[in-house]
C-alpha cells in the first residue's frame, strides 16, 4: 500500500496535463504582452503620424493665408502703383523743363536735381511693384547669358564707376539660355542693384555663369558685408528688407521670375565675405526644342 501510495504521488507530481496547461498559460501570457507591445509602438506611431500631419496642416494654412493677403495686397498696390505713375507723368515734364529755365542758376539746378533723385527713387519704387503684382506667362527665348549681362552692366556703368566697384563677369559667349529676356534682365538688375546697395565705398561684382544639360546657373556674387542665415531664410520675403530704404519687394521679384520659368534662387555667403546669388533656370525649353 505504502509502495502504490508512493507512485501515486509520484505520477501526480509530473501529471502531463498540469504540464500543458502551465505551457498554454505562458504562451498566452507572451502573445498578450506581444500585442500589447505592439499595439503601444502602433499607438505611439501615430500619435507622431497626426502630429506630423497637424503640423503640415497648419503650415499649408498659414501658406494659404499669406497668399490671400497678398493677392488683396498686389491688387490694392498694382492700383496704387499705375495711379503714381500717371499722377508722375506731368511733375517729371515740369521738372525737365524747370531745369532748362534755371540752366545757369546753379543753386536752383541743385534744388532741381534733388528733386528729380527724389522721383528717380518713386520711379524704382513703383516699377518693382508694378513687376511684383503682375503675373504673366514667360515668353520663352534662347539667347546669349553673357550679352544680357553686359547689357545690364553697362546700363548701370556711371553708378559702378562712380561707386568704384570692379566688374567680372566669368560667362562664356557660347553659353546660351533659354527663358524670357526681359524678365531675366530685371532679375540680373535688381541683383546687381542690390550689390550697389551694399557697397558704397567701392568692392567687387563677379557674374559667372555654368551649364549642363538640364540647367544654367549665373552667379551673381558681391563682396559688400554679406547676410546672416537667418536674414537669408527671409530675403526672398515680399517686403523683408534690412535697409532704411526701400520696399523690400526686390529679391521677391527675382524669386518669382525664377518661379516662373520653374528654377529658383540660392543665397550663400561667400568664404571670403559678401553674398552670393544663383538663379537657376532648367533648359526644359531647348531640350525640348533641340529633340
Amino acid at each position: 500500500m505504502q509502495a502504490e501510495r508512493g507512485t501515486n504521488r509520484i505520477e501526480h507530481a509530473v501529471d502531463p496535463n498540469e504540464l500543458d496547461s502551465s505551457a498554454s498559460l505562458d504562451t498566452v501570457l507572451a502573445a498578450w504582452n506581444t500585442a500589447t507591445n505592439r499595439l503601444q509602438k502602433t499607438h505611439e506611431t501615430l500619435r507622431c503620424e497626426v502630429e506630423r500631419l497637424t503640423n503640415e496642416l497648419e503650415k499649408k494654412n498659414r501658406q494659404l493665408q499669406q497668399k490671400e493677403r497678398l493677392a488683396d495686397l498686389g491688387q490694392m498696390a498694382a492700383h496704387i502703383a499705375h495711379e503714381i505713375h500717371n499722377n508722375m507723368m506731368p511733375v517729371t515734364l515740369y521738372t525737365s523743363l524747370l531745369r532748362r529755365r534755371f540752366s545757369s542758376d546753379g543753386d536752383s539746378l541743385s534744388i532741381v536735381t534733388k528733386i528729380e533723385s527724389g522721383l528717380k527713387a518713386t520711379r524704382s519704387t513703383v516699377q518693382d511693384l508694378l513687376h511684383f503684382t503682375v503675373e504673366r506667362e514667360p515668353d520663352m527665348n534662347t539667347f546669349s547669358l553673357r550679352s544680357v549681362v553686359h547689357e545690364v552692366f553697362d546700363s548701370l556703368a556711371p553708378q559702378l564707376n562712380a561707386q568704384n566697384v570692379e566688374v567680372e563677369v566669368d560667362v562664356p559667349a557660347e553659353m546660351h539660355i533659354s527663358a524670357d529676356q526681359d524678365m531675366l534682365r530685371r532679375a540680373i538688375l535688381n541683383l546687381t542693384l542690390n550689390a550697389l546697395d551694399v557697397m558704397p565705398e567701392g568692392g567687387q561684382l563677379v557674374a559667372t555663369g555654368v551649364a549642363d544639360t538640364h540647367s544654367v546657373e549665373l552667379e551673381i556674387a558681391d563682396s559688400g558685408p554679406g547676410m546672416s542665415s537667418d536674414t537669408c531664410s527671409h530675403a526672398l520675403e515680399p517686403f523683408f528688407t534690412t535697409k532704411g530704404s526701400g520696399t523690400g519687394l526686390g529679391l521677391a521679384i527675382v524669386d518669382r521670375i525664377m518661379r516662373a520659368h520653374g528654377g529658383n534662387v540660392l543665397l550663400n555667403a561667400c568664404p571670403e565675405g559678401g553674398l552670393a546669388v544663383t538663379l537657376r533656370v532648367p533648359q526644359v525649353h531647348a531640350m525640348e526644342k533641340a529633340a
